[in-house]
């Protein structure tokens, strides 16, 4: 399998993580969603799926950091049926990942990140978009059911989880608060992720696990970065950089998958 890993597609890789690693660490999401989405353009996206599972691991282990044992405690008691529900539906989309064709499925990744774009975006208003958030994003056990059960399918056949990181921007959290209860949530996400996978056969080779293991040290490098920019950089310039990265990527999943690039 690694042998269709020329020098210059592995570069490409390295410099894929490290950006979306930035990004993460500027915006407090993005790496799985930004990561994915860009591998996916050049090779399996299936393969760039379980690929990225670690480095979305170490990194989400690296900005824990920002969350207190206190704030663990206290995000864990209100946050558990959300968290629960996501692990069921990521392991889910884990089972059916490698049964969908790969055109349908690059297709869907490049809708995935134009519909976050549009979703997020501030420009143009979406009608109908605010009262649909305010119905679905409803902090209550069944409104975290639900949203974590459909959230959880998606990530686990995706890596996106724009409606998990949707939903907890809803239940105003400070923007440090909110970067840490991220990174809690698809923490324990890819860890059992992680475990699937192998259990399922979804690694293509034993190469390419190590080398899934191996760009956890690029992505954790890019976060760091990400964020010493965070303090130069405001949110609109934050929502700026994530949103036009998404939209290239998007387009260009969507193309591919249609066989026009």
């Amino acid at each position: 399998m690694l042998s269709a890993f020329t020098p210059e597609l592995i570069a490409v890789m390295a410099v894929v993580i490290v950006v979306a690693g930035a990004v993460n660490g500027l915006a407090g999401f993005g790496f799985a969603l930004v990561g994915t989405m860009a591998l996916a353009t050049a090779i399996d996206p299936t393969t760039a799926v379980v690929f990225m599972i670690a480095p979305i691991l170490g990194v989400n282990l690296s900005l824990l950091g920002d969350l207190s044992v206190e704030d663990l405690r206290t995000c864990g008691r209100r946050f558990w049926p959300l968290m629960l529900a996501a692990l069921v539906g990521t392991l889910a989309g884990l089972v059916v990942l490698d049964r969908v064709p790969q055109g349908p499925l690059k297709i869907g990744l490049g809708m995935v990140s134009l519909g976050f774009v549009i979703s997020t975006q501030e420009i143009i208003p979406i009608p109908g978009l605010d009262r649909a958030k305010e119905g679905c994003f409803v902090e209550s056990t069944a409104g975290m059911l639900g949203v974590g059960a459909v959230s959880g399918l998606l990530f686990g056949g995706t890596n996106v989880g724009v409606q998990l990181v949707a939903y907890l921007r809803s239940c105003n959290l400070s923007h440090g608060l909110f970067v840490g209860v991220v990174a809690m949530v698809f923490l324990g996400l890819n860890g059992i992720r992680i475990g699937a996978a192998g259990a399922l056969g979804l690694y293509p080779s034993l190469g390419l696990a190590v080398a899934s293991f191996v760009a956890v040290l690029p992505a954790v490098a890019g976060v760091a970065v990400g964020k010493r920019l965070r303090t130069v950089v405001n949110e609109r310039g934050r929502r700026v950089v994530v949103l036009t990265l998404l939209t290239v990527i998007g387009t260009r999943l969507v193309l591919g998958g249609l066989g026009v690039a």
